[in-house]
């Protein structure tokens, strides 16, 4: 086998190689050799079939496997011996006229072919002693776990049926209702409700709703006439006027709560102490990972400027499109336009290819930094995370289980957060960590600035190695 180099420009690499024709037919001589041995067929003992009978019958087929492992064969030796990280699957083209192939296929001529590479860049990964990040800290106050403490109760209330002519709805009972919402005297999907429970006052309707329902006696049916708000979450009844022919079916006033331990066992804790301790630990949680969001922004923003290199355009252009389905699935769902964003599809496409471009360089330099360093992600963390996966569809867990179990692509898609998680964290042990005491409302807001936004929430998620 002759290789020669004809490209080597950027991360692109390509290759000439030439399979003399005397090679392949000692290949395929060694082929049909084992299928003597092998071959049953009429007319003719086990194992002395004529080889020539055997090339009239199954050459070709024998050929086309022969030439195929060939070229794969050669795709190897070239990664092998030049050293190479490729990305995918390397690109065969074969030289010259169909002819040239043809007397290939019959041992009569040599095989020429290409094969081309896109290599990942090479990285100098170097120490990060030279990056600073600032780390928010709050405090929890005590108004904090109070206010959860009251929504529990809350939420925990019980109520005390209604009866009686005089009885009517007011604000704060829960009542019952049947309705049928209607646009142009159409029901709408999604409209219609039976035997659903409200606390009026609650906002759990759209403005209107629940005030157009106070004062309804049990039996009483009325038809409200409201408009959607024009920022509404289902883009097809935003801003719309709808009547809702409304049936109150029961009311019910709520009794007084108390907080107490009878509380904390109504959630399946010992006492009303335990309650406190494990509502505070859930808010120092919910701190620390709003915390970390702004920290690890920084510090992916951080590495991103430090480090440039090549970029294979095939990894780009996997992410670019990525990233732009799901920019264009949320306007679908939102039904708003590049014009009602201020910006143009092909401003917002070179846009979202930059994003696409530093999500690729984050990705490749985690995963160099977590080489490196040698960080691995073990089958137990893997499991854990499948487990919890699974979780979230009740009743089917044994079914999520195994779809992952049967799948490694799915499950590569398990791990790859949980490596990049386990890199962060190592880097965030290199770098110059400065903590900043803020109050709780200023940590939310700076962790959350900005991460509603597509091109943010693009940016904070670097493609996973």
């Amino acid at each position: 086998m002759q290789v020669t180099e004809t490209l080597s420009e950027g991360l692109k690499r390509q290759y000439k190689v030439v399979l003399a024709a005397t090679d392949l037919a000692q290949r395929l001589d060694e082929q049909l050799a084992e299928l003597k041995a092998k071959a049953r067929i009429n007319g003719f003992r086990p194992g002395k079939v004529p080889v020539s009978h055997l090339k009239r019958l199954y050459g070709r087929s024998i050929m086309a496997d022969v030439l195929q492992e060939a070229v794969n064969e050669a795709g190897r030796q070239i990664v092998e011996e030049k050293a190479l990280r490729p990305v995918g699957e390397p690109r065969i083209d074969l030289a010259g006229e169909a002819e040239d192939v043809e007397k290939a296929f019959e041992s009569q001529a040599d095989l020429a072919f290409t094969v081309a590479f896109e290599v990942l860049p090479q990285i100098e990964v170097g120490s990060f002693d030279d990056i600073g990040i600032e780390r928010l800290v709050a405090e929890v106050p005590d108004t904090e776990v109070t206010a959860v403490l009251n929504r529990l109760a809350d939420q925990n209330r019980a109520y005390t049926p209604k009866e009686g002519d005089a009885a009517v709805a007011e604000t704060g009972d829960k009542v019952t209702l049947d309705f049928v919402g209607k646009i142009d005297g159409v029901p709408f999907e999604g409209g219609t409700g039976t035997d659903v429970d409200v606390v009026l006052g609650s906002g759990a309707f759209i403005p209107g709703f629940e005030a157009g329902v106070e004062g309804a006696k049990a039996g009483e049916s009325r038809t409200l006439s409201l408009t959607f708000p024009a920022d509404y979450a289902a883009a097809k009844l935003a801003g719309q006027a709808a009547t809702f022919d409304v049936t109150v079916k029961a009311i019910a006033a709520p009794q007084e709560v108390k907080i107490d331990d009878d509380l904390a066992k109504a959630f399946g804790l010992e006492d009303l102490a335990a309650l406190t301790e494990s509502i505070k630990g859930n808010i120092v949680q919910g701190y620390a990972a709003a915390s970390r969001r702004k920290w690890k922004r920084g510090l992916l923003d951080a590495l991103d400027q430090k480090y440039a290199f090549d970029l294979p355009e095939s990894l780009v252009d996997q992410e670019f499109g990525s990233v732009w389905r799901k920019v264009a699935a949320d306007q679908q769902r939102s039904g708003k336009s590049f014009e009602d964003e201020g910006t143009t599809e092909e401003a917002a496409r070179a846009d979202y290819r930059k994003i696409a471009e530093r999500r690729v360089r984050l990705g490749l330099l985690l995963a160099d930094v977590g080489e490196k360093f040698g960080i691995k992600v073990s089958e137990e963390e893997v499991g854990q995370a499948v487990l919890e996966r699974a979780r979230g569809f009740p009743g089917q867990e044994k079914v999520i289980w195994e779809f992952y179990r049967k799948n490694p692509g799915a499950l590569a898609e398990i791990r790859a957060p949980l490596y990049e998680e386990k890199v962060v964290d190592h880097l965030v042990s290199l770098v110059r960590v400065t903590d900043k005491a803020v109050t709780p409302e200023e940590l939310m807001r700076l962790a959350d600035e900005e991460g509603d936004d597509a091109k943010e929430e693009a940016k904070e998620n670097p493609a996973e190695p």
